[in-house]
């Protein structure tokens, strides 16, 4: 099974640019053409949160004009751009979704079973997962602790040494470890909101940030470093699970790039 994972589009209204300077809406557009390029079609693409820019009606219309070009099925969870109600009426047609509450989801229709968790407190900027939350998620890897699992939230659960980025991380992440330490089937976490690709052995697995379809985080390790961003490089993650040889990542740039040669 082959699983894309898009991040981060802060899609806008049609004609508005991302923090006045990208057309996140061409960027994303520019993304899932790249998905549906591969030499082998994803089995199903996964978007891990701030779809939108705001939350507003007009964005989630832009992002499902923009979706409606996807022939892969696909699946979501909210960022803390995304304003939960108004995500939740914009995915009506996604069964999976819960009507009420926290979006946290389950799907096992696919040879890896796919948990979605809404780590966005309404109304913040950093993740949370609250007690009923890790209860939901306990019971639910419970019930299967052999069939490989794809665990997404949106934050990721680690630290990671970029300040401003730090300042909005996971908070009180060790909970939600210990719940997932306890699934020695949990395959990989999948993340977004940073912009970036970054790797962390965490909870007896493995977690992978995706970086965005439009700009990049700057990677600034000093405590005082001022917030920054660049245009590119952009990507996507590919996921490949393989019942002999287990789930492997690879990211994959998104642009036009010279080659390919006849080596390797």
């Amino acid at each position: 099974m082959l699983i894309a994972q898009l991040s981060d589009p802060h899609i806008r209204a049609e004609g508005e640019l991302y923090q006045g300077v990208v057309d996140s809406n061409r960027m994303f557009a520019e993304a899932l053409a790249h998905v549906h390029a591969l030499d082998r079609r994803p089995d199903l693409l996964v978007l891990t949160g701030d779809l939108v820019d705001e939350g507003r009606a007009e964005e989630y219309e832009m992002a499902r004009t923009l979706l409606a070009a996807s022939r892969i099925p696909f699946l979501v969870i909210p960022g803390n751009h995304d304003r939960r109600e108004s995500f939740r009426a914009a995915f009506s047609d996604h069964a999976y979704l819960p009507k009420a509450g926290p979006l946290h989801w389950c799907v096992d229709d696919h040879a890896v079973r796919i948990i979605g968790l809404d780590s966005c407190p309404a109304g913040k900027h950093h993740g949370h997962i609250d007690a009923e939350g890790l209860a939901w998620l306990a019971r639910v890897l419970a019930k299967d602790t052999v069939k490989p699992t794809l665990l997404m939230l949106h934050h990721p659960p680690f630290t990671s040494g970029i300040p401003y980025m730090d300042a909005y991380r996971c908070m009180e992440a060790q909970q939600l470890e210990d719940v997932v330490r306890g699934a020695p089937n949990v395959e990989l976490v999948l993340c977004g909101h940073v912009h970036r690709t970054m790797l962390r052995r965490w909870g007896g697995t493995v977690v992978c940030s995706c970086p965005s379809t439009t700009t990049e985080i700057a990677l600034q390790l000093r405590p005082d470093a001022p917030p920054q961003s660049h245009v590119g490089p952009r990507g996507c993650m590919l996921h490949l699970w393989d019942e002999r040889h287990g789930m492997v990542s690879h990211v994959s740039h998104i642009g036009d790039f010279a080659g390919p040669y006849a080596f390797a």
